[in-house]
């Protein structure tokens, strides 16, 4: 009660669960985790959203959603219209609702979540695109039913990723020609051999691409940048502007004593063969897998929470996640981690491998652990883990290590007119997204290092607006 007006305060609608698998079901099988909202509870979901004058979870969106302006239009019950308003910004929202860490960006800063729980922004995106029925390309990429008319402007792309992707789908609504290089033979870059089916279809990716095909953009596979193309033979050819999005898919190891033996993958190598070789559905697919019975997965990312729970579903009898921190200074999303440890991952905090132990056939058997103590706060502001000179060894066959990434050098030493920065990723306008090299463009993890999808597609909106300011006007800016 309302002390001053003696009125009824209005009582906090609980934010909508959405529906998904059982944990002991979903465990042993690659279908998607999480089933969507239905058109009942997106009406419920949408019905808290506070309409707030000035929308502070749109200010946290690398893509700039008009987030209130969708959901008000999913409560009139226009969905299409709903549609239309996430298209005008974001090229992927169907990838979006599933994979963007909302709780750190729209969600986190709804005004809801102040005082109780965020408007599931995520869900409601993830509903819209979904349930939106394209009949052409031009719909499902614009929500319109027409096209732009072409121009006569020619725009390439090397690497098929989230943020290349944004620019084929920002610039070919606008009736730019625009052309995308992939060194892979499927398209969509860590979108297909990084991130696992049950987390994020690949039908859902296939969907987007079809859609981009369908305004012209045109797609060629196992061309690799740098080797099969340069970009200077791009700009030779007559393309206006390039943008690299090549991500940044070498490994890091470790260096420890141990690394070469029988079992020890990189998470890079052991997700792309589950993923894009779909090597889950061996013998149907002739790609083989190692499906280890007692796995450790080094790192506390989202990388680390996709090979751990790819693991648990190959048949592995146990399956642990090291980390050298705390399991609340996880830089995995709070979803992730929880749907890990529900299904049956094992945690084994504050510990950090020293040496893996091979048999006489130089085949896996342990890693010796060393326990670790949080001491001062480092560069990121988390506490840096410490030595203790106490180890265990812990029996496994089978090692992944997802500690991170570094540039793949192919492309970039093809391309020394590319100003690097001193951690050897491309140097951009961070305005712009244009490079030292005038004309071309770059975004995504081969400038900022591994990140996150959406902030990859933020990347390249910025670059895709640079480009069509200069090639065709401050009006065809959106």
């Amino acid at each position: 009660m309302n002390e001053k007006t003696k009125t009824p305060r209005k009582p906090k609608v609980p934010r909508t669960p959405m529906p998904e698998q059982p944990p002991f079901v979903r465990a042993r099988n690659f279908l998607e985790v999480t089933l969507g909202y239905t058109a009942e509870l997106a009406a419920l979901e949408a019905s808290r959203c506070l309409q707030c004058k000035t929308p502070l979870c749109r200010k946290g969106c690398p893509v700039e959603i008009d987030i209130p302006g969708f959901i008000a239009r999913l409560r009139a019950g226009d969905r299409d219209g709903a549609y239309r308003v996430l298209r005008q910004t974001n090229s992927l929202p169907a990838v979006c609702g599933r994979v963007c860490p909302q709780e750190v960006q729209c969600e986190g800063s709804c005004i809801l979540g102040k005082k109780g729980e965020p408007v599931a922004i995520g869900r409601l995106e993830r509903y819209v695109a979904d349930s939106f029925a394209a009949e052409n390309g031009c719909m499902q990429i614009t929500g319109e039913t027409t096209c732009a008319l072409p121009r006569e402007i020619r725009v390439a792309c090397i690497g098929s990723g989230p943020s290349s992707l944004t620019v084929a789908g920002y610039l070919s609504a606008l009736g730019v020609k625009v052309t995308v290089y992939e060194a892979l033979h499927e398209l969509g870059g860590v979108l297909i051999y990084g991130i696992p089916e049950f987390r994020l279809p690949k039908d859902v990716v296939r969907r987007e691409v079809d859609a981009m095909r369908a305004l012209d953009v045109e797609f060629k596979t196992n061309w690799v940048g740098g080797k099969t193309i340069l970009v200077r033979e791009l700009l030779d050819q007559g393309f206006d502007a390039v943008f690299i999005g090549v991500g940044a898919g070498l490994p890091r190891f470790m260096d420890i004593h141990g690394e070469s033996l029988i079992g020890v993958y990189s998470a890079n190598e052991y997700l792309t063969r589950v993923n894009l070789g779909r090597a889950y559905t061996f013998p149907e697919y002739d790609t083989p897998v190692t499906r280890g019975a007692h796995v450790a997965v080094f790192g506390g990312g989202n990388v680390a929470m996709d090979a751990a729970r790819t693991a648990l579903r190959l048949g592995a009898e146990s399956v642990h996640i090291v980390y050298r921190r705390t399991k609340g200074e996880m830089p995995a999303r709070r979803e992730e981690l929880e749907h890990a440890l529900e299904e049956g991952v094992k945690l084994e905090i504050l510990a950090n491998p020293v040496r893996y132990n091979g048999d006489e056939n130089r085949r896996l058997v342990s890693v010796t652990l060393e326990r670790q103590k949080l001491g001062a706060p480092d560069a990121s502001g988390r506490r840096s883990p410490e030595p203790t000179g106490e180890t265990f060894d812990l029996p496994i066959d089978t090692a992944i290590i997802a500690i991170g990434t570094r540039p793949n050098p192919i492309l970039l030493e093809s391309t020394p007119e590319l100003k690097l920065s001193k951690r050897g990723y491309i140097e951009v306008d961070p305005e712009t997204g244009e490079t030292s090299i005038p004309g071309v463009y770059a975004g995504g993890d081969i400038v900022t290092g591994a990140a996150t999808v959406i902030s990859a597609m933020g990347a390249g909106r910025r670059a895709a607006r640079s480009i069509a300011r200069k090639f065709i006007g401050e009006d065809a800016v959106r």
